[in-house]
């Protein structure tokens, strides 16, 4: 792999050439080519409409929600702990975290806070459990942060679990979502690297869950009456879902890894089944083929996909007017393809709109509510950074 330089040497790259005139952000005015094409062209980073900010460093940071009525972030690290970034003050450790079964893809996962957090102070958590003979899984549970000198986390509750364990380390997903109004917890369960789980509606893996806030099974679920762990689904054939976010008219996209390419988005809907893994875009990492989606049509196909991969992990709905002509777009963080991917939402349709190579692993992408896009960059020495607009 090439030599890349820093991304503090990327950042004032950027802020040097800020008299620049600033790129066009709008979408092409025809990107059905690109659009139905696996292709994405990355964009320089010192051409993209922002420099790059580096505010704090963390250790392989997974996850990141910014605590509303503060200047403040939760920030996941993967290894167990949970980190409170103070904009004005000290970067503090949240006592009260669970243990985690830390290990290849596995450890501490997302946070999120709850939708009247306002007044419950509840905070949601993922990370892996170890079960019995050498099996590991996904658990979420929900928590009371108390904040102050000494931030801890209080009568922590696991509310799901993944199902069933399996072995291996891997593709876990533990991504989650609110709905917009608040009453619906989603959570992304990945096929854990087995491939058949996710058409198995009998084991949770390879599915996209809808539950109450309590963790219990809301009665109009597509699958209620079946009972069990199949009453928890709402999609199924997933891979391994890192991103899920829900736009202004409430409508739900993920993103997930696809195999040797074939990495996707895809507009979830309640009981579509999205073909992994009898159909991809992609192929075995063993060289065998796999069906495309338009060999299937029975099967939900993603509304844009990426051949080569870029590796999706981190998935935001931005509506803000800082970064202009990024209104009602997805933002989506690229680890192997190392940068920041827009698409911008028309209805039901997506268009790869930008693609900037940042030349470092993008894990994570959060909106704060005066507008500003954060990132957090992957590995021990990842980095909590923020877009600056160019002026």
């Amino acid at each position: 792999m090439t030599n890349l330089p820093p991304l503090a040497l990327i950042a004032a790259l950027t802020i040097a050439a800020c008299s620049a005139p600033a790129a066009t952000e709008a979408a092409p005015a025809d990107t059905a080519k690109l659009d139905a094409s696996g292709a994405q062209p990355a964009t320089p980073l010192a051409d993209a409409p922002f420099t790059v900010q580096e505010i704090a460093s963390f250790n392989e940071p997974w996850a990141m929600t910014f605590v509303p009525g503060t200047r403040a972030a939760l920030v996941t690290e993967k290894s167990g702990k949970l980190k409170l970034w103070q904009e004005n003050g000290p970067t503090q450790d949240v006592a009260g975290v669970p243990t985690v079964a830390y290990g290849g893809q596995g450890g501490f996962g997302d946070v999120i806070v709850a939708p009247d957090f306002a007044t419950s102070d509840t905070i949601y958590l993922s990370w892996v459990e170890a079960g019995s003979g050498d099996t590991f899984g996904a658990v979420v549970a929900k928590a009371k942060l108390v904040q102050g000198a000494a931030p801890r986390l209080d009568g922590l509750q696991i509310i799901w679990k993944q199902d069933p364990k399996v072995t291996g380390r891997g593709h876990f997903s533990h991504r989650l979502a609110f709905s917009p109004d608040g009453k619906y917890l989603f959570i992304g369960s990945g096929e854990r690297q087995k491939f058949d789980p996710a058409q198995d509606m009998k084991a949770n893996l390879g599915k996209i869950l809808r539950l109450n806030p309590d963790g219990s099974v809301p009665a109009d679920n597509p699958f209620a009456a079946q009972g069990g762990v199949t009453a928890q689904i709402w999609s199924l054939g997933h891979r391994n879902i890192l991103g899920l976010a829900f736009d202004g008219t409430g409508k739900l996209w993920n993103q997930e890894m696809g195999p040797k390419g074939g990495d996707e988005v895809n507009l979830v809907e309640a009981k579509a089944n999205y073909g992994y893994p009898i159909v991809s875009n992609g192929d075995h990492y063993d060289g065998k083929d796999i069906p495309d989606h338009p060999t299937r049509p029975e099967f939900a196909a993603p509304k844009l996909w990426w051949n080569p991969s870029v590796s999706p992990a981190g998935l935001a709905w931005y509506d803000g007017d800082l970064y202009p002509g990024w209104k009602n777009s997805l933002l989506m963080g690229a680890l192997s393809g190392e940068g920041l991917v827009r698409m911008s939402i028309d209805g039901d349709t997506l268009h790869k709109s930008d693609r900037w190579n940042f030349g470092q692993r993008i894990r994570e992408v959060e909106v704060r509510d005066d507008g500003s896009v954060w990132l957090l960059t992957d590995g021990e020495n990842g980095k909590l950074v923020k877009l600056v607009p160019k002026r």
